[in-house]
């Protein structure tokens, strides 16, 4: 649970701590305010993603593969507390089970509303997927831009850091691979 009031209380102290005034105008309701914005932004470390999935459909057996592609997310780097954001493409080899598309989309938003790193997202995506599902195999892909790259330090807005994950059959097998990276490919 989220405790807003010593969120309220610690920037304040942060406030204080850059030499500015929390009592003036512009900076009086600016604690509060982010405590509510980071009980939005890491809503998902009160949720279950393996619950979102579970919710998914018997089917026959089928290998052909789903993929949806282009899923927009936001998250925050635990490293410096900025944002993060991009899109998100998934490809699963389904066996007997299948689940809805926006049950897909929402397991991203609940990954990605906690203090998170672009390569664990993609991990933590991936295998809630085939623990959920058990697919014959999991693919993911992450284009994201970091606000940690375009604001500070090297300062280089639009670089873009991509990962992917790969587990069971597009990982081990060549045809999924390439069905999995012609799928990438058509977004």
């Amino acid at each position: 649970m989220i405790d807003k009031e010593k969120i309220r209380e610690s920037f304040r102290e942060i406030i204080i701590s850059i030499g500015e005034n929390p009592d003036r105008d512009g900076l009086l309701d600016t604690p509060k305010r982010l405590a509510v914005l980071y009980e939005e932004l890491f809503s998902g470390l009160k949720l279950n993603p393996d619950d979102v999935l579970s919710q998914s459909f018997q089917e026959p057996k089928n290998s052909d593969m789903i993929g949806i592609v282009g899923i927009p997310f936001y998250s925050v780097c635990e490293h410096h507390f900025l944002p993060f954001w991009g899109n998100v493409d998934v490809a699963y080899i389904p066996v007997d089970k299948i689940v809805g598309i926006s049950k897909v989309v929402k397991v991203v938003e609940v990954l990605s509303k906690r203090p998170q790193l672009q390569e664990r997202l993609g991990t933590q995506l991936a295998n809630c997927i085939l623990d959920t599902l058990s697919p014959s195999g999991v693919g993911v892909r992450i284009e994201a831009e970091h606000m940690c790259m375009s604001m500070r330090n090297i300062k280089k807005p639009g670089t873009k850091v991509i990962t992917f994950n790969k587990l069971g059959l597009i990982d081990e097998q060549e045809s999924s691979q390439l069905e999995f990276y012609e799928i990438l490919r058509k977004k």
